[in-house]
């Protein structure tokens, strides 16, 4: 009972940390989009973010989980595996770094910044100290500091948005001669992964050069080097459509194209909060009960009341779009119309995370890299044929489309190794009942002119939802305790 009491008190604050993180960096999404001068100048934010996440994987190569793995074996020393693990990505991010540093040139050239390659080296500054920092976050967690770990994250993004307010709103409005440039974006975060890499003083007194193993090194990096092609597979699977939308249209097209997309997006992750905060509160939930013989009963309802809260989030979202339409600038807006699909791509996401139970269950984890490869090829194909057709609408559908390939795959092959009862006709419903309020909300413009009227019909709609929810699957179970309680 105290393992688990701790657990959910790790997990709580690694949630909350990270939920609180996300939505205070959403924040800047009106700062940007009303503050920098174009649409382009968001594109820019948005294409060195996406390709410093992908850099990201590569540079810790699987070492986190690796780290864990290794660290927690019987007859391994933690602070060899540390130091081993710890070195093995300094000297990578390092060796990077200075290759980065020294062909600036025709980097910045190749990825279409030769006006500005203070970018490119200002963000490979910043993706090589996250990548060390990565090994040093999961010594915390190895730890059990999950207290520090979240004040170290909040410091970061507590340091930027104050920064960015400063360098955005403030001084333009008190120095007349201040202008307003994107590479602040870049300089700031630079600022904040400086400071978060010096509170790491007292981790970085663990390394010992002396303490590295060559043996080591082989047997985590031959372990590793799955993860690393999971992890370029998921990470594609997220970004592929922000790096290829911009080098699949003319260069001033594609950015502007770009920062519309990466706006909308932002308007969408609202779906992502919530499915990460469900991740963070159902996984260890899950693993918790391998053994309860009901387990797969107990996946099959989860998966159920999943669907249907992401779903009321959608109905929600599309419902109160006149008034949330405002957290991006009018320039934007005319990319609206993508957010319902960019949610459709975030709910199969969600829904392929609780499919992904039957092969870590079975530890056939191998199955989960063969499904990302899948997805990640389809929404590259799609990306690559229809981006110049369609511009920025092809990334939300390719979304969709590979998130969707994951599902069908998991779900079909997942019911052949460990074969759950997921209600299907339950859950068909449902979806076609928000398939049909969605219709007549997005109709409902035609009709109504008035935003608020809009609204109003959406919260009926919302509470016709709520009102189905109650009597089909509320009510029958309040009964159920209730003749219970009698007997």
């Amino acid at each position: 009972m105290a393992k688990l009491t701790s657990l959910l008190k790790d997990t709580a604050i690694y949630g909350l940390s990270s939920i609180v993180g996300r939505f205070l960096n959403y924040l800047l999404v009106p700062l940007y989009t009303y503050v920098l001068k174009s649409c382009a100048d968001y594109g820019i934010v948005n294409d060195l973010y996406a390709q410093t996440a992908l850099l990201l994987v590569i540079l810790t190569f699987g070492m986190e989980t690796t780290f864990f793995r290794f660290a927690n074996r019987e007859g391994e020393n933690p602070q060899s595996v540390f130091s081993t693990a710890f070195l093995m990505v300094a000297v990578v991010a390092a060796v990077f770094l200075a290759a980065v540093l020294g062909l600036i040139a025709p980097i910045s050239a190749a990825l279409g910044y030769a006006r500005h390659p203070e970018y490119i080296e200002l963000m490979a500054v910043i993706v090589a100290m996250d990548a060390v920092q990565a090994i040093l976050f999961s010594l915390l967690r190895f730890q059990k500091k999950a207290l520090k770990f979240a004040c170290f994250k909040m410091l970061f993004i507590l340091l930027n948005c104050t920064l960015n307010v400063v360098a955005y709103v403030l001084l333009p409005h008190y120095l007349e001669d201040w202008t307003i440039t994107v590479g602040y974006t870049f300089l700031i975060n630079l600022i904040c992964t400086s400071v978060v890499m010096l509170c790491f003083v007292k981790e970085l007194r663990y390394v010992r050069r002396s303490l590295f193993s060559k043996s080591l090194a082989g047997r985590m990096l031959r372990y590793s080097w799955p993860l690393l092609v999971l992890g370029i597979a998921g990470i594609l699977n997220q970004v592929a459509g922000q790096l290829m939308l911009p080098r699949l249209l003319p260069q001033e097209e594609g950015r502007t194209a770009l920062g519309i997309y990466g706006a909308c997006l932002k308007v969408a992750m609202i779906m992502a909060m919530i499915t990460q905060a469900f991740r963070y509160a159902y996984e260890p939930f899950v693993f918790s009960g391998v053994n309860d013989k009901n387990n797969p009963e107990t996946l099959a309802r989860v998966m159920k009341y999943f669907i249907i809260f992401t779903l009321l989030a959608f109905l929600a979202v599309v419902a109160y779009m006149p008034v949330l339409q405002y957290l991006i600038g009018a320039d934007y807006r005319t990319g609206l119309h993508i957010v319902p699909v960019c949610m459709v791509a975030e709910i199969l996401m969600g829904v392929y995370f609780n499919l992904s139970f039957w092969y870590k269950l079975t530890d056939k984890t191998i199955y989960g890299t063969w499904f990302s490869l899948a997805g990640c090829t389809t929404l590259i194909l799609v990306n690559f044929f229809l981006v110049p057709r369609l511009g920025y609408v092809a990334c939300a559908w390719a979304g969709v489309a590979g998130y969707g390939v994951c599902t069908l795959l998991s779900y079909f092959v997942g019911q052949r190794h460990m074969p759950i009862p997921y209600p299907l006709k339950s859950i068909a419903v449902y979806v076609a009942l928000t398939a049909l309020f969605f219709f007549v909300m997005q109709q409902t413009p035609h009709y109504v002119a008035n935003a608020w009227g809009q609204m109003a019909v959406g919260t009926v709609l919302l509470a016709a939802f709520l009102g189905h929810v109650y009597w089909h699957d509320v009510r029958p179970v309040l009964a159920a305790r209730h003749a219970k309680k009698d007997f």
